[in-house]
């Protein structure tokens, strides 16, 4: 085992984080860390455009990557100090768990997942960050000539290439639990949720009673996987509820989703001349492109960007697409949902009136859950007793009495009006259309057309 002091103080940096504290960094990842390509992420803020309605989410990947890296190499020495002999973690396994933690996002493109979620699928293009970060560490390597061992680079893009749908992939020592630290598709408890639930709340004003010290400290690698103490199950809910209330506060704010519709419609129309998206597997173009983007759109002159400027504008005058309704997906019905579409709206329009097009209204479906879909999270994570035990079980009943069915995801569909004049319209066409396919409406504010949220 190597304890996590065998490391030469005269080489590393010392950083202070706002969140953490004062962190330390290692060599090989300064050789990360000091390149344009890391540098880039100083200009993706962390929360997209959250900023715009909560002015304290300034915050940016940069920071935050920094601080999964060090969260990273603060678990993986606390499971090597008490567990190192018995699991055969060395040297490779703690530098490719920080290195991980480190490059996780590097691979991120602006506003956060909204151009991967909503941008590039609207332009006809499948793409995943997680793709583009293994690949832009293999660009970082090679253009800038870092000393990295090929184990350690295999591992590190393993562990960042392995999705919640397929799980944890397996290194070639088999030691699977290195692959729930960073991102734990099994459970949903990792170091890259730590960090962000914490500078995430702290960020927008929010209260945060997660103690990711407490899961750090106590949790015990049994079977290959990692396992909680039973007397965590209490901070394991805090993680979850505190997750949900960003989604539901933060993520998913009227406002904040407004201004996402907006600038998807920007860079859309924008694409022909900005060119978002021929080159997305390309990591020597792909790092260019940052939040900036909006920028240069704005600051640009040909007369093909006019749209795209004019939407920019109406963003900064707080010229909004205008919230309308929404409303939550039955439970019984979320089985075989499918997202609504502005043409499902505007067909349910009345004759006489308004005549609306399907270019005058903008709908987000919007999915919240707790990290393992419809189900209990609760039923994919293993506890021990205490450390003289060999065994380890689930806490089933608490998570459905704390947690009931009701509360694992939710689908709110909600709907907006492109122009101001068009609220009462486009809110009629959603009332009708709530009618045509529940028999009743179900949308939660009785007649907030009228409403104007800033």
């Amino acid at each position: 085992m190597v304890a996590s002091w065998d490391l030469d103080r005269r080489l590393l940096k010392q950083v202070h984080d706002n969140v953490h504290g004062d962190i330390f960094l290692d060599n090989i990842c300064l050789k990360f860390i000091d390149t344009q390509q890391f540098q880039r992420l100083r200009d993706l803020k962390q929360l997209g455009v959250a900023h715009m309605v909560y002015p304290g989410a300034v915050h940016t990947r940069f920071e935050h990557s920094l601080g999964v890296y060090w969260l990273a190499g603060e678990t993986i020495n606390k499971i090597a100090k008490y567990q190192g002999s018995e699991l055969d973690i060395d040297r490779n396994d703690m530098k490719t768990v920080k290195l991980a933690g480190l490059l996780h996002d590097v691979g991120h493109g602006p506003f956060g997942r909204l151009y991967e979620c909503e941008v590039l699928p609207k332009l006809g293009k499948s793409w995943s960050h997680e793709e583009m970060s293994t690949t832009m560490i293999d660009y970082i390597v090679d253009q800038h000539n870092i000393d990295v061992e090929p184990a350690i680079l295999a591992g590190v893009k393993e562990i960042i290439a392995a999705s919640s749908e397929h799980g944890p992939g397996k290194s070639v020592r088999e030691k699977s639990f290195l692959y729930e630290i960073v991102a734990n598709g099994r459970t949903g408890i990792d170091v890259d949720k730590f960090d962000y639930i914490v500078r995430d709340t702290r960020a927008c004003g929010l209260a945060c009673g997660f103690q990711l010290e407490r899961l750090m400290d106590t949790m015990r690698v049994m079977d290959n996987e990692i396992c909680y103490h039973a007397n965590d199950y209490l901070t394991i809910n805090k993680l979850f509820a505190t997750r949900d209330e960003l989604h539901r506060t933060v993520y998913t704010h009227a406002k904040v989703k407004a201004i996402e519709l907006m600038i998807v419609d920007a860079l859309v129309e924008a694409n022909y001349s900005v060119n978002l998206v021929s080159k997305i597997h390309d990591p020597a173009w792909f790092w260019q492109l940052d939040d900036l983007v909006l920028k240069t759109i704005e600051m640009s002159s040909p007369k093909d960007l006019q749209e795209s400027r004019d939407l920019i504008k109406r963003i900064r005058k707080r010229d909004l697409y205008q919230f309308c309704n929404e409303f939550y997906v039955p439970k019984e019905s979320l089985d075989h949902f499918k997202d609504i579409t502005s043409e499902d709206i505007v067909c349910s329009q009345k004759s006489g009136g308004l005549k609306l097009r399907e270019e005058d209204v903008a709908v987000s479906n919007i999915k919240i859950d707790l990290t393992c879909g419809g189900k209990n999270p609760f039923r994919r994570i293993n506890f021990f007793q205490d450390y003289e035990s060999n065994e380890k079980f689930q806490i089933k009943d608490y998570g459905e009495k704390c947690l009931p069915p009701s509360h694992y995801q939710d689908m709110i569909v909600r709907v907006y009006s492109k122009k101001s004049h068009l609220v009462e319209a486009v809110s009629e066409a959603f009332e009708n259309f709530q009618r045509k396919i529940f028999g009743e409406t179900k949308q939660v504010y009785a007649n907030p057309g009228k409403k104007r949220w800033r």
